[in-house]
């Protein structure tokens, strides 16, 4: 099974070895790279794409130290797999912290990012009101893993697919990443340079009001809402998202 060895941190990946244009998929929190496997199977002749589990999730292997947990280790840990596969650029995509966490890589590398896909999720706070709220949901959400164990991830259908290892990682990564530490994300929406495709299920509820903000503020964003899909809107309607998918690499 490969892995990229850092520091203390073993991140798992899959790497589809194609030979056309390079596609980093980030998953959303609870999740993994099996929620990915719908779209690998059909783009990977295409495409070279790669799957990764963030820190506490899956095949990721991290010790329980709170301080290795954080968005700038994950933007870190993204910048290395792509080092580690010797790619200079690729479309950075990802779903819900995922896909927040591919517009911070862009704030931090957008000489690294040929497009963003970005899939049910929204682009953080400018209120710290609003994000001390968001931690606190976080931080609840640590204790009920803590307590309840992975039972407490419920059953969303990206969740449901993916495989995890330890409800104590989980909680780790909801303190240190799924946690909002400031602004820089949403105040770089209106000077995103790539190509940016948003797609969110119309039952996703949670992150509709943030999607359209996005697509309002980022220059030229294509917005397609699926219909009957709720927050894995890639695992409910496949087909759907997969459809807008290769439209949109196909113009890159």
């Amino acid at each position: 099974m490969p892995h990229l060895d850092r520091d203390s941190v073993s991140l798992y990946y899959e790497d589809s070895g194609g030979n056309g244009l390079p596609i980093l998929l980030a998953h959303g929190f609870g999740a993994s790279t099996g929620m990915w496997r719908g779209q690998v199977e059909a783009f990977r002749e295409r495409y070279r794409l790669i799957t990764w589990d963030m820190r506490g999730h899956g095949g990721t292997e991290c010790p329980d130290e709170q301080s290795l947990y954080s968005q700038r280790h994950t933007e870190e840990d993204m910048a290395a797999l792509l080092d580690h596969l010797g790619i200079d650029a690729a479309v950075i995509a990802g779903h819900s912290l995922g896909g927040f966490m591919a517009l911070a890589f862009n704030v931090r590398y957008p000489g690294r990012v040929r497009a963003l896909v970005l899939q049910g999720c929204g682009p953080g706070y400018r209120s710290d009101r609003a994000r001390e709220t968001w931690n606190q949901r976080a931080e609840s959400r640590a204790r009920s893993l803590e307590d309840g164990g992975l039972a407490a991830l419920g059953g969303n259908s990206e969740v449901t697919v993916s495989r995890q290892n330890s409800a104590a990682g989980l909680a780790l990564a909801s303190r240190g990443i799924l946690s909002q530490v400031d602004a820089r994300v949403i105040d770089s929406l209106p000077g995103i340079a790539v190509p940016t495709l948003i797609i969110i299920g119309d039952r996703d509820h949670d992150y509709l009001v943030g999607s359209d903000y996005m697509a309002k503020r980022i220059p030229g964003a294509v917005n397609v809402v699926v219909a009957d899909a709720g927050h894995g809107v890639n695992v409910d309607q496949p087909e759907a998202v997969n459809k807008a998918l290769g439209e949109f690499l196909a113009k890159l």
